[in-house]
């Protein structure tokens, strides 16, 4: 039986147990790649205050420039990424990134100083670059059909990694403490740092056997496959940053994954200010924020697959404002909420809208530039870790208590939103999307006639 995929080899559905088809092979070991890299440039977080800083004798404002030069540079690292998948491949990029994570992760445990742990930590934060390699291996592999719920659920299920790590850290800590790998209370954060250093490294290795650049191989075995600027056009690189509907999307996901990053570092800390909560408390009610990430972020790109059916590809970019409008107008409700079940109920639905507003940007972002995905999917990944920076600063410059902080974030985000309406597409552009749903159709048509057949 011939498998589900179009002429040109992309799949045409997801089948999540299907691990013999080198879409689903990449698939997977994509999220589980991207899992890992956000599980190891975590890691130290939920260390920091019980045995990091102490070891280290941080002050509290060592730690806040450590964590805003870890996430900082993540800009930077996107953007190069962004532009290495073009140029080599996202196997290659990712075995590589993989591999410098592993170094930096476990080399971590090694520092004693101040100015040892800055450096190591901006070296970590390279490895945030993970998901503009995944969402480019997922675009490539999956047909205009199903690739915004193939780009939305490998990312959701990758920024996971997150969250499970502030779970998992300490509790990996101390049993390299009871196991005898350190000497101290203090100390067990250092060996800890070899568990996703020798995960990563696993699926590195798993990477390079079981997947590929493309569907229908490696860009070094079928170079006409690589994506490569024809000669008299600009870079690949230089073709998307003079796109303006590319900015468009970089200012839109700074207001959705850059205000999921700030609200997961600083959720805890509201309720903690605004309602008298215990720490344990307000961490787990905190911690339902990120739960959204296992569905909110595929629903967001599998409506934007479902309206491309009827509104082609400005269907997709409709679907896009409308979210980010009402994600701004949750976070607005969420900052006004004085009694907490309500608080709770708010917060959640602005995470199911701030995470699908995630998912629906991915899903516009393959049909901008298909010669610069790599290049799009950096600049556009980069600026959620702006809007985070941009947010962080804001309230540390400003004064501002966090509740007016939401309030004033939430009317930005829906006033960004609306930028999206300036994102057109071409006739040419429009056609060809129509043409490839159009064949997409036929050639599950003629799947059909083949099962009855048999």
């Amino acid at each position: 039986m011939r498998s589900n995929t179009l002429s040109n080899e992309k799949a045409t559905s997801i089948n999540l147990f299907d691990l013999s088809s080198i879409q689903m092979r990449s698939f997977h070991l994509s999220w589980m790649a991207f899992f890992l890299c956000f599980f190891g440039w975590f890691a130290h977080a939920p260390l920091m205050n019980s045995t990091i800083g102490p070891d280290l004798d941080l002050t509290k404002d060592q730690k806040i420039i450590a964590f805003i030069a870890s996430v900082g540079v993540t800009i930077f690292a996107r953007l190069g990424v962004g532009n290495l998948c073009d140029k080599i491949g996202p196997r290659k990029s990712y075995i590589y990134l993989l591999t410098f994570g592993a170094v930096v992760v476990s080399a971590s445990a090694f520092v004693t100083t101040w100015e040892m742990y800055f450096v190591s930590r901006l070296a970590i934060g390279v490895i945030g670059a993970s998901f503009v390699i995944t969402q480019y291996h997922t675009s490539v592999m999956f047909a205009p059909n199903v690739v915004g719920i193939a780009n939305a659920t490998s990312a959701g299920w990758g920024n996971l990694g997150g969250g499970v790590t502030q779970i998992m850290m300490p509790l990996i800590a101390s049993g390299m403490l009871a196991a005898g790998f350190a000497d101290s209370e203090l100390s067990k954060w250092r060996p800890a740092m070899f568990v996703p250093a020798i995960l990563m490294l696993l699926v590195a290795f798993l990477y390079w056997k079981y997947t590929t650049d493309c569907p229908k191989g490696n860009y070094e075995d079928l170079p006409e496959e690589r994506p490569q600027a024809a000669k008299g056009e600009k870079s690949l690189f230089m073709s998307a940053v003079s796109d303006k509907r590319v900015w468009v999307l970089f200012a839109m996901y700074a207001g959705c994954f850059g205000m999921e990053l700030f609200v997961n570092g600083r959720a805890a800390t509201y309720y903690q200010t605004k309602f008298a909560l215990s720490e344990n408390m307000a961490g787990g009610i905190a911690a339902l924020f990120g739960l959204m990430n296992l569905f909110a972020r595929s629903m967001g790109g599998w409506l934007g697959d479902k309206f491309s059916k009827t509104g082609g590809l400005e269907g997709r970019v409709k679907w896009l404002v409308a979210v980010m409008v009402v994600e701004g107008m949750a976070l607005v409700l969420f900052s006004r909420m004085d009694y907490l079940p309500f608080a709770i109920t708010a917060m959640i639905g602005f995470s199911l809208f701030v995470q699908m507003a995630e998912g629906a940007t991915f899903s516009v972002v393959p049909f901008i530039n298909k010669k610069a995905l790599g290049s799009v999917s950096g600049i556009v990944g980069a600026g959620g870790n702006v809007g985070a920076v941009i947010y962080a600063q804001y309230l540390l410059r400003s004064g501002s208590s966090l509740e007016e902080c939401f309030l004033i974030y939430g009317i930005a985000v829906s006033v960004i939103g609306l930028l999206g309406l300036t994102i057109k597409f071409s006739e040419a552009d429009e056609k060809s999307a129509i043409e490839e749903q159009e064949k997409l159709e036929a050639f599950e048509a003629s799947l059909q006639n083949e099962n009855i057949a048999i």
